[in-house]
This record gives structure tokens, C-alpha cells and sequence, in this order.
């Protein structure tokens, strides 16, 4: 089997390099830096958005993998978000025209997409049939609704390609949780460590996360089902206030006790760091309705069980 991986040089590109690889198995990474990545089996240069050498790697695939996008650990101006919204529009349009032109185009398109769509909501879970999408609320502030906007121009950037003998499946992923360094898990755990792993603003907001073990055998579940396609919510099934999300990760790593982060704080604290405080105030209350009819059962559901085996694995020496 033959993987492409597109913007595979990031933290859910390494999952993805680690939990895929196997012996009888072709990874190929798209990047703008050909540098040998652990995982694959060779890196192509590309740019994200112009038609070059490297569309010759889909022909004859099996799957491609779009990751590519600007990271959303950023301040929302104006700026920042025209990149974030034309480095996805770009990148899914480039993928999109390759596989078209494809003489031999691959089976499958695994196209990144975010939970960010939905919408703010603490009464009831957003799936993919039933879910509210997000933008319509009259109070959410407008950098809310700048990210929504760049999340469904996402989506309809890939609808709007043909590719009538490639399955198209759309992945709106949440926060993938690794060990890695730089990861989401990371940069939480060191604030838990540094005894500030409080409930952040009033603690009611849900959080919507995804064991990696769980998000590449997610993966794998749809690579091998024909009949799936569209979009597909990845996630753990039992999603939980920021409240108890950060008292399961003060437990994983041993510590009884955390500085709570009141909202102004958090917006102070957001502004030196330099991102923003949508990333951690908004309510993702998200579930995998499609995965679950389908049959996939969740290694990691529950997040305590979640922190406590990424937490032993940085114990360990997870490099």
C-alpha cells in the first residue's frame, strides 16, 4: 500500500508516520523541506499550492492524506487569518486537481478538516447528522466566527472538486492527543507541572479530544471501509468539561492542586503567548456518530485512562 501524506511534517503527521508505517507499506511525505522524517519512506517537495513533480507521487496510490494548513496556534488578526484560510484553500485545491488529473488516481482522499465547525454548546453533543454548525450565534464573538468560516470553506473546497473515482472522506478532527513534544498534551502537561493546571474560565466548556493510538487506528477503520464517505467527526465518544479535563491531567502526572485560570487572565496570558483564547474557551461538545454506527470501538474513551498512558509513556523516555 502506498500512503501519501501532504503537510506530513507536523505533530499529527508524526502520529500518523509512526502509526502507519509498516514493512509492506510506501509512506511518502509532501513538504517544503525534503529533510528525512521518521516514518517515511521519502519526502517529495511541494509548496502547497502549485502543480509540480510531486502530483506524479499520487498516480497509482492507494491513499493521500491532506494535513497541510497554517497552524491555528496564532493571534486571529486579520492578517493570520487570511493565511490560515488560503493555505487550506490552496493546499486542498492543489491535492484536489493532482487527483483529477490523476491517469491513476488514488482510492482514497483523507482530507483534514476541524471540529471547530460545530457549534458553542454545552446542552447536547454535535454529530454529523444531528450537529449544529457553528457561526450562526448571535453572541459568539467574531474571531469565533472567523474560524468557522475558514472550517466550512475548508470542507467546500473539497466538495467542490470531481474526483468521481477517488472516495472522499473528511476528517473533523479534535485535538489529537500525543507525547510528543510541541504536542497539544505537551504544552498542557507543562503547564500542569508548573502547578497553573486549573480549570480554565468557568470550566463548563466541553473538550473534544482523540487518543492518537486511536486516531490512526480511526484511520485505518476508514481506509478499509468503501461504503464511508463525507464527514466524519474524530474524536473520543465521551467528551467532558474543561473542569474535570484538567483535574484527569493534574491526576495523570501526580499533582493534587492547580491555579485556576479566570478568563481576563486567560486573555492576558493568550496575548503574551502570542495565540488565542477561542482555542480553550469554546465549548467543542463533538461525538463520532459515524465512526461508532460503523462498528469502530475506542481504545482510549475516557480521557483518565487517555492522560495517565500518555503521561507514563513521557515518564518512559518517549522521544
Amino acid at each position: 500500500m502506498k500512503i501519501v501524506i501532504a503537510g506530513g511534517s507536523g505533530h499529527v503527521g508524526a502520529v500518523l508516520r509512526r502509526g502507519l508505517a509498516q514493512p509492506n507499506r510506501v509512506i511518502v511525505v509532501l513538504s517544503r523541506d525534503t529533510k528525512p522524517l521518521l516514518g517515511a519512506t521519502r519526502v517529495v517537495r511541494w509548496d502547497g499550492k502549485t502543480l509540480a513533480d510531486w502530483t506524479q507521487e499520487l498516480e497509482g496510490a492507494d491513499v493521500v492524506i491532506n494535513l497541510a494548513g497554517r497552524s491555528v496556534d496564532c493571534r486571529y488578526h486579520a492578517r493570520n487569518l487570511a493565511e490560515m484560510m488560503e493555505s487550506r484553500l490552496l493546499s486542498t485545491t492543489a491535492i484536489g486537481r493532482a487527483i483529477s488529473m490523476a491517469k491513476s488516481p488514488p482510492t482514497l482522499w483523507l482530507q483534514a478538516g476541524t471540529a471547530t465547525l460545530y457549534a458553542h454548546r454545552f446542552d447536547a453533543p454535535n454529530d454529523e447528522v444531528d450537529g449544529s454548525l457553528g457561526g450562526e450565534e448571535v453572541d459568539a464573538p467574531a474571531k469565533w466566527k472567523a474560524s468557522i468560516a475558514i472550517a466550512r470553506a475548508w470542507e467546500e473546497a473539497v466538495n467542490r472538486v470531481p474526483t468521481p473515482d477517488t472516495r472522499k472522506v473528511i476528517l473533523r478532527s479534535a485535538m489529537t492527543m500525543s507525547p510528543d513534544r510541541g504536542s497539544v498534551f505537551d504544552v498542557l502537561s507543562r503547564i500542569v507541572r508548573l502547578g497553573a493546571g486549573g480549570t480554565v474560565g468557568s470550566g463548563r466548556q466541553f473538550v473534544s479530544w482523540i487518543h492518537e493510538e486511536d486516531f490512526v487506528r480511526a484511520l485505518e477503520w476508514l481506509i478499509e471501509r468503501d461504503e464511508i464517505s463525507g464527514p466524519v467527526n474524530l474524536c473520543s465518544p465521551l467528551p467532558i468539561p474543561n473542569r474535570e479535563f484538567m483535574a484527569g491531567l493534574r491526576t495523570a502526572w501526580g499533582r493534587s492542586l492547580g491555579l485556576p485560570t479566570p478568563t481576563p487572565l486567560l486573555e492576558i496570558g493568550c496575548w503574551l503567548l502570542r495565540t488565542e483564547s477561542e482555542l480553550v474557551l469554546k465549548s467543542r461538545r463533538v461525538v463520532p456518530r459515524r465512526l461508532v454506527e460503523s462498528g469502530f470501538t475506542f481504545a482510549y474513551p475516557r480521557w483518565d485512562d487517555a492522560a495517565a498512558d500518555l503521561a507514563n509513556r513521557r515518564r518512559e523516555g518517549f522521544k
